[in-house]
């Protein structure tokens, strides 16, 4: 980060021993920890993460299978992830969506809450 060593070194310097106090001792060794590093950049969609903490992983004593798997672990959480995050409603919205409707009950209205989607429909 050489803009930020030039810029802000306090901060530079104070994110550097951030990153040496979590990847140094503790109960998980340096391989586990740099494959939750790995899952951690997939799901944060830094390319650049992933590649630094595979190379790391590696030279901790990784294989490419146990990369993958930390690899699919982060999709996995991406993908259940869209099924818990949709409380908005006090009820979960794909519940709302999917219940069976009853009889007498209008089709196709739009509920109140959708004239201010962000997706502008």
């Amino acid at each position: 980060m050489p803009f930020m060593d030039e810029i802000l070194p306090d901060t530079a310097e104070a994110f550097g021993k951030l990153r040496d106090s979590i990847f140094a001792g503790g109960e998980l060794d340096r391989k586990t920890k740099e494959l939750i590093a790995i899952a951690s950049s997939v799901l944060m969609r830094c390319q650049y993460c992933v590649d630094v903490h595979s190379q790391r992983a590696v030279a901790h004593g990784a294989n490419k299978k146990e990369i993958a798997e930390a690899i699919a672990i982060a999709m996995f959480i991406a993908g259940g992830s869209q099924l818990g995050w949709t409380n908005i409603y006090g009820e979960n919205v794909y519940d709302i969506i999917f219940k069976e409707k009853k009889s007498g009950e209008p089709g196709e209205e739009k509920p109140e809450s959708d004239k201010g989607c962000c997706c502008g429909k």
